[in-house]
């Protein structure tokens, strides 16, 4: 569970009516909610797999969603990137983005960057937030994001995918490992260009968004520290631990 000083702010009636359904979950009730109306979460990426954890947090009440996106919406972004419509095409992501969680849940308090994360931005975005949710494409991406979390000793739910395949983990700084662990370097051989089922995507970013959720209320049992890997093809699961690396260029000292 995340550690957050900030007095936690009252639900209106309004707000309660609208998350009565959560709210009955064993554990959760009134304080869990204010929880999530507290907390605040950077999503790297907001497309079709960020996008849809983005939705899912909107709808869950989360407080503040910092969200960082490049770029302007092309026709074959439009099989996955729910939060975006044929209208938009050409147009800047964010201004959909926005428009579309503002229209889902204007409780939430929406901070759009159009741009993509980098190591000279990291930094200061993963300052701001309370969990980091990590669902970009590019590992120079990732990475950055990764060694600013280790840094900042911020909770980041990792999430990722390729064709009928994914994967979502958590770290949490001095409790796991983190990226670098396993991914030292910008891998070689990956390439931006893969195959995407919009399906496959949403999959990923609903367990993500769980992640964060549990995070923030403390209800569940995390990902911590293990990878959950789905084959939808053959609807297959399996849980595999990742120990941390001693060795580990990033956190190999900050446990």
């Amino acid at each position: 569970m995340i550690q957050n000083d900030t007095p936690m702010p009252e639900l209106s009636d309004e707000e309660r009516a609208r998350y009565e359904w959560q709210m009955w979950h064993e554990g959760m009730g009134d304080e869990g909610q204010r929880k999530l109306k507290a907390a605040t979460v950077l999503i790297s990426r907001v497309g079709g797999l960020g996008g849809l954890v983005a939705y899912e947090l909107a709808a869950a009440g989360v407080g503040r969603l910092i969200l960082a996106h490049a770029g302007a919406l092309k026709p074959a972004d439009l099989n996955r990137q729910l939060l975006q419509t044929t209208a938009n095409l050409g147009h800047s992501r964010m201004e959909s983005i926005i428009r579309r969680l503002r229209a889902l849940n204007p409780h939430v308090r929406l901070t759009g960057i159009p741009e993509n994360i980098s190591q000279d931005t990291a930094d200061a975005l993963v300052s701001q937030a309370d969990i980091i949710v990590d669902a970009a494409p590019l590992f120079e991406e990732r990475l950055a994001l990764n060694d600013a979390a280790v840094r900042r000793r911020r909770p980041m739910v990792e999430c990722a995918m390729r064709g009928m395949e994914a994967t979502v983990t958590t770290f949490i700084p001095g409790r796991t490992g983190c990226l670098r662990c396993y991914v030292p370097e910008v891998p070689p051989s990956w390439k931006r260009q893969f195959p995407v089922f919009g399906a496959v995507s949403g999959t990923a970013a609903c367990i993500g968004a769980t992640e964060v959720i549990k995070l923030i209320t403390g209800i569940g049992e995390l990902l911590a520290g293990v990878m959950l890997s789905m084959d939808l093809a053959t609807m297959s699961f399996r849980k595999t631990r990742l120990p941390r690396n001693p060795d580990c260029a990033c956190c190999g000292c900050a446990a």
